[in-house]
């Protein structure tokens, strides 16, 4: 019936209008876009959830020119719409929201698509469903927290003595087991490990006049076999809660392997040790799932809990080349959001002392940078994967088959920390002109489709990656998400909602989950996005409203893959 075909939208969002019209519904519009949003201000969330439009568009140019659809807007300006798509759900009056109107939102969806909520949620999957998010998502920490922080501070401690096992095999030409050889991109300017000459022939590589540090290997030795104890549950008697915690002085330590690792000093490894790191790496691997990701140069990202994609964007556009800074650092970057480092201390310093204005106190997540990740052309890139819910109870997934991929401005390096090459979201990466350096098969515009990175897998020789690995880890990172934040989401029937999760691919093409988004930009930057936005907008339109009508119509690209 026509008097259930009310419409309302909020936002830019052109195609679901232009939809809608065509299906004959009738669009009560809002008096005012400006006004609507001061008067809701969001009550379960600090900030607008959605994701930063790349490109403004004018909701009210819509196409209108004999005043048709004004004049039916004004017809309805007292009725109820039975369909509202907007931004956030705080925008909508609440007295809109009747019982059986369909609306594109629930609330309290923080719960997965904050990082502070995603990292809190997957904490306490393990205690829902028989599953490890350290298989799918890196370990992250709530800098807020207490025990979080001192968490952290354990975990980067015993990462970079694994960091220096791997440093001082790859030296003496030893490549840990599970581990690829990094890029040479990615590889230290000046490393350098010389081997004792009484305990090997082996000649020595180490730069004239470099300093050495003979003790480092065993005491990082010491430390990875205790953690490995920890790991198989034999510290039941122990009352240390961190392996050797006091065995070593870390802060020396840390010191130590910072100049080893980022300053080219040198290491003293044995035959003995060699043979040592190799076992001792192995069992770890058995026990650490996210041990090859994880790199040899113990790089974290520090972000503002409280947002998405890569806020705060770089001020003005920046084309020109930022600083590297000695430890990977940018401090410039403190008042725009995300940071990558490589030093304990300056984490803890960033926490306490940044004052991006989006960031409360105490509301950071540092979380371990994928250091062993696959590479397009040499450089970065990131996968945006589309999925709707349309039930919390019960719980009722579908999974977009097409997705796409978006590429860095600049070659990927571990040894430049700078946002062009380390963080692929539109709404940065626009900021930037390609280098001059990035090789010319990257495309222009940054972005690929899902099709023609399945053609670049087949040519790698990896053609079933796509639909073995990385499809199947995907739906199962979602999935273990949702689950994990099913009982903190405000449940409401007649609603849905459309996500956009970013996963990383690590160099096994395992994915990553890094962050879900709630109401992804439909505002496209491309070619292919301008057809994929478009595409995902038409079907998840066919799956809320005209499925209702007709089970078998078609839903275009989407699958159900979960219903409980």
């Amino acid at each position: 019936a026509q008097e259930k075909k009310i419409f309302m939208v909020q936002g830019p969002y052109p195609t679901i209008r232009r939809l809608l019209r065509a299906r004959g519904w009738v669009e009560r519009k809002l008096p005012s876009v400006g006004r609507q949003l001061e008067q809701h201000h969001p009550q379960h969330y600090p900030w607008p959830p959605a994701e930063e439009e790349e490109e403004e568009e004018d909701e009210q140019c819509d196409g209108d020119p004999n005043g048709i659809h004004d004049f039916m807007s004004h017809l309805v300006r007292d009725r109820l719409p039975n369909f509202i798509w907007t931004n956030y759900l705080d925008a909508t009056d609440r007295r809109l929201l009747q019982q059986d109107h369909v609306v594109n939102h629930y609330a309290r969806v923080d719960a997965f698509t904050t990082k502070e909520g995603l990292c809190l949620s997957l904490q306490n999957l393990p205690w829902i469903e028989q599953a490890d998010p350290n298989t799918f998502f890196p370990r992250c920490y709530r800098l807020g927290t207490t025990d979080e922080r001192e968490a952290f501070i354990e975990d980067f401690c015993l990462t970079a003595a694994r960091s220096l096992l791997k440093l001082a095999l790859e030296e003496a030409g030893g490549r840990p087991v599970g581990t690829e050889q990094l890029p040479s991109s990615t590889s230290r300017a000046g490393e350098y490990m010389a081997l004792e000459p009484h305990l090997s022939p082996v000649h020595s590589t180490a730069r004239p006049g470099s300093p050495l540090y003979p003790q480092l290997v065993e005491e990082a030795l010491e430390v990875c076999e205790q953690h490995l104890g920890v790991l198989r549950h034999q510290d039941i008697d122990r009352s240390t809660p961190f392996p050797c915690r006091t065995c070593i002085d870390w802060d020396r330590f840390l010191q130590d392997y910072y100049r080893v690792a980022h300053e080219g000093a040198g290491l003293v490894l044995s035959r003995d040790q060699r043979k040592q790191c190799q076992n001792l790496l192995r069992c770890l691997a058995e026990q650490l799932p996210q041990l090859g990701m994880e790199g040899k140069l113990n790089i974290w990202i520090l972000k503002p809990g409280a947002e998405s994609q890569g806020r705060g964007k770089a001020a003005g556009n920046r084309e020109h080349t930022e600083a590297s800074h000695p430890g990977g650092v940018l401090p410039s970057l403190c008042s725009t959001g995300i940071v990558c480092t490589t030093r304990l201390e300056e984490v803890l310093q960033l926490a306490r002392g940044c004052t991006a204005p989006s960031v409360q106190v105490g509301r950071w997540v540092v979380q371990k940078y994928v250091e062993q990740l696959l590479t397009i052309f040499g450089t970065k890139f990131d996968i945006r994967q589309w999925f709707v819910v349309t039930d919390w109870k019960p719980l009722t997934v579908w999974f977009y088959q097409d997705c796409y991929l978006r590429f860095c401005s600049r070659p990927f390096s571990l040894c430049c920390l700078e946002r062009a090459r380390h963080l692929c979201n539109v709404s940065v990466q626009k900021w930037y002109k390609m280098s001059p350096d990035q090789d010319p098969r990257v495309p222009p515009d940054k972005i690929w489709s899902s099709k023609q990175f399945q053609a670049h897998l087949a040519r790698l020789g990896r053609v079933d990656a796509w639909h073995q690995v990385l499809v199947p880890g995907m739906k199962a990172a979602i999935l273990n998400a949702l689950r994990s934040a099913q009982d903190r989401v405000g449940f409401r029937k007649g609603s849905f909602e459309l996500y956009g999760a970013d996963f990383l691919v690590g160099e096994d093409c395992q994915p990553w989950l890094l962050e879900i988004n709630s109401c992804p930009t439909m505002s496209p930057s491309s070619a292919v996005t301008r057809r994929l936005c478009a595409n995902v907008q038409r079907d998840t339109l066919r799956l809320v409203l005209d499925r209702k009508d007709n089970p078998t119509c078609s839903i275009g690209a989407f699958e159900l893959i979960y219903k409980e």
